[in-house]
């Protein structure tokens, strides 16, 4: 039987400030959240964090180098914590990367591998960075792969939209969090 890990990725103070548009997503994510860890599929946090001074960052890359100019996603700067309403409880793993994909710069693969998780369940904002960028590399890695459609949240509802709907189901199963506590409840 597969293992499986629930990631919440970048659901940071300062990208929910940016993203939210009111629809309830936080209270969507909280219900995976909480699903997820009645049936114990381990919740694993990604955040994006740059170093002081952003000594991982290449002029060569637009979106870090813009980033950086608007003076997002450094270390410790209170905009970096993952949002109170879906804060990891104590013990929780807290993955820091350095790139889009959650597996870019961190020790995910590690810690994915230290407890035999084959199979990832991806949430996070934003579908067209973190969420892409991070499936793409699990299918490389080979993981199965689910995309909790409305637990993902994009400043483009129609990029969001063409992802999760025509992109994502070519690697992936796409559900609803409904949808996916109904599969993953005891029986």
């Amino acid at each position: 039987m597969a293992s499986s890990a629930l990631l919440v990725m970048d659901v940071q103070r300062d990208i929910v400030a940016m993203a939210d548009d009111g629809s309830g997503y936080l209270p969507r994510l909280r219900r995976a959240i909480d699903g997820a860890r009645l049936v114990d599929i381990p919740v694993i946090y990604v955040v994006i964090g740059l170093r002081p001074g952003d000594p991982e960052v290449s002029p060569r890359n637009k979106v870090l180098t813009n980033i950086v100019r608007a003076g997002l996603f450094t270390e410790g700067a209170p905009g970096t914590e993952i949002h109170q309403d879906v804060a990891p409880r104590q013990g929780d793993v807290v993955v820091t990367k350095r790139r889009g994909s959650a597996f870019s710069g961190s020790d995910l693969d590690l810690v994915l591998r230290a407890r035999d998780v084959d199979s990832l369940v991806l949430t996070g904002i934003a579908t067209s960075a973190a969420v892409l960028s991070t499936l793409r590399h699990a299918v490389d890695l080979d993981f199965g792969l689910t995309v909790l459609a409305d637990a993902c949240l994009d400043t483009d509802p129609e990029v969001h939209r063409v992802l999760t709907e025509k992109l994502f189901p070519q690697w992936a199963d796409v559900l609803t969090v409904e949808d996916w506590l109904k599969a993953i409840a005891p029986r």
